[in-house]
């Protein structure tokens, strides 16, 4: 092996400078050792990686989540998935998916540039064979080999399946958050039927869940960042072809109601935060699939107790100052730590936006400023004696010192 990559070498150094040499040498030991992996692991096309749950515990112990501790899984024949779906993910996740050999040569240049800019491995490039490969056979580690492995056990993949059946495979693997793995599983769980009865609009919400489902997930903080995903989608489909004008149209126009979340959770509002937080920090794919135990500041007690303070205030504030909602965070002001976080006046009540976390969304600030600027005048030496005059103030002329 060595002669043959010294005969090459000097083959080539003799029309070529030394540094495009190098550069084929290279390419001929990925294409020999590619080669090999590839025969290796033809035979292990059929290997999944099973999830593990992400728990999310409060100060002491107390479970406040589970996320996928349950795997809920109902595989279908690709005809019981609606075309919709189908072109909606290809429009979304692989718009050259029925022309490539199972990885995109131009994605995964696209995607190299862009590591190499950023000095990481954030971008993909992925096609759909790839991802159900990762998704199956592969860890979720960020590495340039496990990246060497995906590219050839997806080639594999597509000589040994048709287009259709990769498709089916992905549609029946995709995680789409709130436990629910394939198309099937998804629309059961997020519109209570079955993926056959759903509708344009229901599947281009379905096909922008799976690139970040705790981000994008209905139940979530990031509502608004999924109705803009899922118009996207919309916009994708049109661009190529898949809908009508017309369609695309009514499409957008389409109010999508998803079902009332089921699994049991405490704290809804800090765990999603968490869930959040977690997210950016080590990525979607370890909340889906590594395991993770959090233990946060959270005080399940004291958040019991705020939960039933804002029940109890916001109906008398709704009806004497039209205040329908309330948020209510306690801070130990020791340490900084969150003991306990009340978003809305009902995670669960559709009806005023429960689901969004009022702690957290920009706001304007109102009376909430009144606290600091009392703060600031009373360590300047006034009182609450202080009388100000509400008259206009002329502070002299404005002098440039730039």
């Amino acid at each position: 092996m060595i002669n043959l990559f010294h005969k090459i070498l000097k083959k080539i150094s003799r029309h070529a400078p030394r540094w495009l040499a190098i550069i084929a040498v290279l390419v001929a030991v990925l294409a020999i050792s590619g080669g090999a992996y590839y025969t290796a692991v033809a035979a292990k096309l059929g290997a999944v990686v099973f999830p593990q749950s992400t728990k999310i515990y409060d100060r002491n112990g107390a479970l406040l989540y589970e996320l996928y501790g349950e795997v809920k899984r109902t595989p279908v024949d690709l005809a019981q998935i609606p075309l919709p779906l189908q072109k909606a993910t290809i429009a979304t996740e692989d718009k050259d998916f029925y022309n490539h050999i199972g990885i995109s040569p131009l994605g995964i240049l696209r995607a190299a540039w862009a590591n190499l800019k950023s000095q990481s491995l954030g971008q993909g490039g992925s096609t759909i064979s790839q991802q159900l490969v990762r998704g199956t056979m592969l860890t979720r580690e960020k590495s340039f080999s496990r990246k060497i492995k995906e590219v050839f056990l997806s080639v594999a993949l597509e000589r040994r399946h048709s287009k259709d059946e990769i498709l089916e495979m992905y549609l029946n693997s995709a995680p789409y958050g709130a436990n629910a793995y394939g198309a099937e599983s998804a629309s059961e769980t997020f519109f209570g039927k079955p993926a056959s009865k759903l509708t344009l609009a229901e599947s281009a919400y379905l096909a922008a869940l799976p690139k970040a489902p705790t981000y994008y997930s209905p139940y979530g903080a990031h509502r608004d960042k999924l109705d803009a995903r899922a118009h996207l989608v919309l916009a994708l489909m049109k661009e190529q072809g898949y809908i009508s004008d017309a369609e695309f149209d009514a499409a957008q126009k389409e109010e999508v109601r998803f079902r009332k979340i089921t699994t049991t959770i405490s704290a809804p509002h800090f765990v999603m935060y968490v869930l959040d937080g977690l997210r950016q920090r080590y990525g979607e794919a370890a909340l889906l699939q590594s395991g993770l135990e959090v233990r946060t500041t959270l005080d399940l007690k004291l958040q019991t107790l705020a939960e039933d303070v804002v029940a109890k205030r916001v109906p008398a504030n709704e009806k004497n100052y039209r205040a329908g909602n309330a948020a209510l965070v306690a801070i130990d002001p020791r340490s900084g730590e969150i003991l306990a976080m009340v978003g809305s006046r009902d995670y669960f009540d559709e009806a005023h936006d429960g689901a969004v976390n009022v702690a957290t969304s920009p706001r304007q600030p109102g009376s909430s400023f009144k606290p600091y600027v009392y703060a600031a005048a009373f360590k300047n030496g006034m009182s609450p004696a202080t009388m100000l005059m509400d008259l206009s103030t002329n502070f002299g002329n404005i002098v440039n010192l730039g």
